[in-house]
């Protein structure tokens, strides 16, 4: 049972962030396949826990929630072949087609993230029409105890610098209709990820999430 994120993958994530060559790679697969089979057990564990208060990610298969160690170099001036950190999402969809969950790992640089991340146009209108008109259930799942205490607030990094079109610029919510993504992030520290209840602090992390998750989803389904 992995209760927190081993020694394996964190020392394999600093080497190769030295070493970020198919060389080195190669050379030390091993060391990336032990590393991988210890991440991947971990979300395993993570996901279960996670069931106790979200079911529908017991219905998700752990392997498929995993992302690929491997870059996409083709459009990108960093030629690095190998991402530096693994990541894992539940419910999150790569498309931003749907909220839910993701974790990153790596040295000096973890985070949780819940919500949903650059969702396509329709479905970020119709996330803005539901904030628009029913401000006070979100501001309620913003601005409880339990989500600022581990979230803080809503990410500001993807933001338009006026009020999108459609909408009223004197909208109480304007701040938040400018948003692009509705994500909360709770960085994680290196102690917290040997942390040996790992698990259990991740996931609670995450629950504190939910009720901004469900309504971003009752938007994307009412839309």
């Amino acid at each position: 049972m992995a209760t927190s994120i081993s020694a394996k993958i964190t020392d394999f994530l600093h080497l190769l962030a030295k070493n970020n060559n198919r060389e080195w790679f190669n050379e030390h697969k091993t060391l990336y396949t032990e590393a991988l089979s210890d991440f991947q057990e971990f979300i395993e564990e993570l996901m279960n826990e996670m069931g106790k208060f979200d079911k529908n990610i017991l219905k998700a298969d752990p392997k498929k929630s995993l992302f690929r160690i491997y870059r996409d170099t083709r459009f990108s001036k960093d030629k690095t072949p190998y991402k530096t950190n693994f990541g894992a999402s539940f419910g999150m969809e790569k498309n931003g087609s749907k909220s839910g969950h993701y974790i990153h790992i790596e040295p000096g640089k973890s985070f949780l993230a819940s919500g949903i991340y650059l969702p396509e146009s329709p479905v970020l209108k119709s996330i803005r029409k539901e904030i628009s008109l029913f401000k006070d259930e979100f501001l309620k799942t913003i601005e409880s105890d339990d989500f600022k205490k581990h979230f803080g607030a809503l990410d500001q990094e993807d933001k338009l610098k006026k009020v999108p079109q459609g909408f009223e610029k004197e909208d109480p919510m304007s701040e938040y209709l400018k948003l692009k993504s509705f994500i909360g992030i709770h960085r994680l520290s290196d102690t917290e990820l040997s942390h040996p209840d790992a698990v259990r602090k991740f996931s609670k992390v995450f629950s504190a999430a939910k009720p901004l998750n469900d309504f971003l989803e009752n938007a994307i389904t009412n839309g």
